[in-house]
């Protein structure tokens, strides 16, 4: 099995990449921005970390655009944090245009949250919190519910189509920490930094077969 894990220079490739390692020992996991070995690839990561309009510009300068498509039409796939927001229609931050793969937009969190009780929030959203499934999918086999996992994030997603979204945080407001269709994973927070129950997900990742 070769896993291809998309190099556009904007990511936390290497921590993804030996990540997956640890849970699929005998697949073949190559960090790369070229298109021919991302078509050869059996399964699709695009990670991303930083601005999205900063990961958009490089994404789309490294010409992998029609070959990162294609696998999200054709083979699992996994977006993680960046990775997700850019499968989107719009992003708020830069008024950036996305690849639209799932319709729906990529707010900012507003200012001025507060927690239950009362005290305020800050944005980025960062350290670890609880993921509730909103649904059953595959990836969340043997996950407790409401396991932790670890976000840094100024900016979520909000699906057009509410069926899209397979699970929620709150911070502040509930919103979509995963969402899911056909062969498309994708994640706000990153699991290869959530120890044992990201580490779990990749694995059910590996053995997807959508």
């Amino acid at each position: 099995m070769k896993i291809a894990v998309v190099d556009y220079g904007m990511g936390n490739l290497r921590s993804v990449a030996k990540a997956i390692e640890h849970v699929a020992p005998e697949a073949q996991v190559l960090i790369t921005g070229k298109a021919a070995e991302v078509d050869a690839a059996d399964r699709v990561v695009v990670p991303g970390q930083g601005a999205l309009h900063d990961c958009m510009r490089e994404f789309l300068a490294c010409g992998l655009r029609e070959s990162v498509e294609n696998a999200s039409r054709n083979k699992p796939f996994l977006g993680i944090c960046v990775g997700m927001q850019m499968l989107f229609d719009h992003g708020e931050e830069g008024d950036t245009q996305a690849l639209g793969l799932i319709r729906g937009e990529v707010p900012r969190f507003p200012a001025g949250m507060t927690d239950a009780d009362g005290s305020r929030l800050k944005v980025p959203h960062m350290g670890w919190n609880e993921v509730e499934a909103t649904r059953p999918h595959p990836l969340f086999q043997g996950i407790p519910e409401r396991a932790r996992f670890y976000f840094v994030h100024s900016y979520y997603c909000k699906p057009k189509d509410t069926a899209h979204s397979v699970a929620e945080t709150r911070y502040g407001l509930v919103f979509t920490s995963a969402v899911a269709r056909d062969n498309i994973f994708a994640t706000q927070f990153h699991p290869e930094k959530s120890a044992s129950v990201g580490l779990a997900l990749l694995s059910n990742f590996v053995h997807w077969n959508p």
